[in-house]
């Protein structure tokens, strides 16, 4: 425990509401297409309420990131306590965890709230290439965190850095999402294969007992800012909504590609998203 006010799950305001809450625990994207940003954006779309725990504050545009201050794990432990224990979340969205502390931070919490479900997306390197999460952190991700989650949506390179192998094609792909499941100890996991070569994009979803390998078209853009972001805060958002894990997977993947397809056309490197497009299913 990082504080003694830290007493476990609180209970919902003693007025009534139905509106569904998601939380992010992850960095600032200054430029406003990833970290918190796109996942507030994209709760907001698909009609959930939003709150956030910043772990870290970026300096970057859709060029590069220029810098990181991490924040402490002792404020992040702040941030989240203050929230949950006044408004508890129906799902919880991890992106940038940035230090070894804040990773511990984030599975004390896990196991104190109790959380029902809980997205991992193990963010490590920017869309441009810099590095977001110190060395030493990714063994508590991978040996504590990762068997908190609900689901963990690993790109290729990230999956092959918690596995610690090499992810070159479909094949490679499917090998990993059994071994994060059967070696890591996670529930469910989706190996996004977006960075491997290829005309068709190929994603493998696996929960242990179902595998499913979704093959699509790739969209030719250079706007793929923060889609990693935004894709696993469509599931925490669908999961907050009581969708099915399968569901929320499948829908969320749907949504992702006409943000893709809806992308503005901003800055001078890789853009961001249209991360208002409405998720209809879920806003009728």
């Amino acid at each position: 425990m990082r504080s003694s006010t830290r007493s476990g799950a609180g209970s919902r305001a003693t007025i009534a509401s139905s509106t569904p809450v998601a939380l992010t625990i992850a960095g600032s994207d200054s430029s406003g297409g990833a970290g918190i940003q796109a996942d507030l954006k994209t709760f907001h779309a698909h009609a959930v309420y939003g709150m956030s725990a910043l772990t870290a504050v970026t300096a970057q545009n859709t060029r590069g990131v220029v810098g990181v201050e991490a924040l402490s794990a002792d404020f992040v432990a702040a941030q989240i306590d203050a929230a949950v224990s006044d408004i508890p979340p129906d799902a919880v969205k991890t992106g940038m965890l940035a230090n070894r502390s804040i990773v511990e931070v984030v599975v004390e919490a896990a196991d104190l709230y109790r959380w029902n479900a809980l997205v991992v997306d193990p963010v490590m390197v920017a869309t441009t290439g810099a590095r977001l999460i110190d060395q030493d952190a990714v063994d508590v991700l991978r040996n504590k965190l990762l068997p908190r989650a609900t689901i963990v949506t690993p790109n290729a390179p990230e999956a092959a850095v918690l596995l610690e192998t090499t992810i070159a094609d479909e094949t490679a792909l499917e090998m990993a999402a059994d071994a994060i499941i059967d070696r890591l100890g996670a529930k469910a996991v989706l190996v996004k294969g977006g960075d491997l070569e290829g005309d068709h994009v190929v994603d493998v979803y696996c929960d242990g007992r179902h595998r499913e390998v979704f093959r699509e078209p790739r969209i030719v853009t250079s706007s793929t800012h923060g889609s990693g972001c935004a894709l696993a805060s469509s599931i925490a958002a669908r999961l907050a909504l009581g969708q099915s894990l399968e569901s929320a997977v499948r829908l969320a993947r749907h949504w992702i590609r006409q943000a893709i397809g809806n992308a503005p056309g901003l800055g001078a490197g890789r853009g961001p998203l249209d991360l208002l497009t409405p998720a209809a299913d879920v806003s009728e």
